[in-house]
């Protein structure tokens, strides 16, 4: 989320004065259109704005002459948000779920390679040297794949590169790793439960089978907490049709009541409706089903809340249901006063009008931000406006 703290500390740098990654400013079919004249793959960056990674490279990485001297010269520089403009489509066309994902797309918008997440600067130019030789792309890996390859390394590698836009092969490559796997360490139950998204898989059966195992790792309530979950999200997957926007309840309830109370069910089942809601921006809805949902707000976590009222502040405009995000900010504040959440409140008294406590919240999370290092620079213009 936008607003939790553990991102609010990253800023863009003034990364445009270095000598690195030079995008183009342009859209992707002119994009397309230079990549094939020169004859050269185009490395787009897919991001999204409230990307604390995303951020990190910008600021970390992207910068730096090493990359920017081999990537410049290889390649036509894309930076697209994924949730915005034609981003959205490309997000679609190009299946991108999680950021930020690099995609390395031919000069007819052929995908040939990819990688994600936050990459040291090593890594980040040998993604790009493995897009630019055919015998390491990812087409030719998941060939090597099929073709019987069952080097640990190799197999994690290819889980890794595609478990979130190719959920089916990962848990195939996943499901042969650990075939060959006598022994797990942290490490291999990390990448299991990253891997477990059904309890209808094949490596669902391997974190059964494990447990034992996995038990001397994790403590045995939070593998019993942790396949709770994954029999849950299996089940709102089914309860949920995408195509029609429709939710099949009496199934949701039938089938979470086998292993929770009637109560529990009938709740979790609303907060999947809410975040499903507010995915596909039918604010009425989430709106209607949150303000059920934290009528007491006194257990929900201060993280919890501040992503909720922040929710509220970017999407909803009914006047009374943003005082009720202020109370939930104000709870969040109580429970762990830190610059995201008084940002979250000073923003909430601006838009319901309230100009005395946005100022004063505002000070506050300037103030904040200075003793921890964060960058404060949107509370500031937020403080310039009152």
């Amino acid at each position: 989320m936008k607003k939790l703290a553990i991102f609010s500390s990253l800023f863009i740098g003034a990364w445009a004065f270095a000598q690195g990654i030079k995008f183009e400013d342009s859209n992707f079919t002119a994009i397309l259109a230079k990549a094939k004249k020169e004859n050269k793959l185009v490395f787009v960056d897919a991001y999204a704005s409230w990307c604390g990674p995303c951020k990190l490279m910008v600021k970390n990485i992207f910068p730096l002459q090493s990359v920017g001297d081999y990537y410049n010269s290889h390649f036509i520089n894309a930076k697209i948000d994924m949730e915005k403009g034609e981003g959205i489509g490309l997000a679609k066309k190009y299946n991108v779920k999680a950021f930020p994902t690099y995609l390395f797309i031919n000069g007819d918008g052929e995908e040939v390679h990819r990688t994600l997440g936050y990459v040291e600067e090593a890594d980040f130019i040998q993604f790009a040297k493995d897009a630019g030789d055919p015998n390491k792309r990812l087409a030719a890996l998941k060939q090597k794949f099929e073709s019987g390859e069952k080097d640990p390394e190799f197999l994690k590698n290819l889980a890794g590169l595609t478990i979130y836009n190719d959920a089916e092969f990962a848990g195939k490559v996943l499901e042969r790793y650990f075939n060959g796997k006598t022994n797990l360490d942290q490490e291999d139950i990390q990448i299991l439960l990253a891997g477990t998204q059904s309890s209808e898989s094949a490596l669902y059966k391997i974190f059964q089978n494990k447990k034992a195992e996995i038990i001397k790792i994790l403590p045995a309530e939070k593998y019993e907490a942790i396949d709770k979950n994954i029999k849950l999200n299996t089940i709102v997957k089914k309860s949920y049709n995408a195509d029609t926007k429709i939710w099949n309840d009496s199934y949701f309830i039938t089938e979470s009541t086998k292993f929770l109370s009637k109560d529990e069910a009938e709740k979790l089942l609303k907060r999947a409706k809410s975040s499903r809601a507010l995915k596909n921006k039918d604010i009425p809805t989430y709106e209607k089903l949150t303000l059920e949902l934290y009528k007491d707000p006194s257990s929900a976590s201060s993280e919890e809340l501040n992503s909720l009222a922040w929710n509220y502040f970017e999407n909803v405009s009914n006047k009374s249901s943003l005082e009720k995000a202020v109370t939930w900010a104000q709870e969040s504040v109580k429970k762990n006063e830190n610059f995201a959440n008084t940002d979250t409140l000073a923003n909430l008294y601006n838009k319901i009008g309230d100009k005395k406590n946005a100022k004063l919240w505002a000070e506050k999370s300037v103030q904040l931000a200075k003793t921890t290092g964060q960058d404060s620079s949107d509370t500031e213009k937020l403080l310039q406006s009152l």
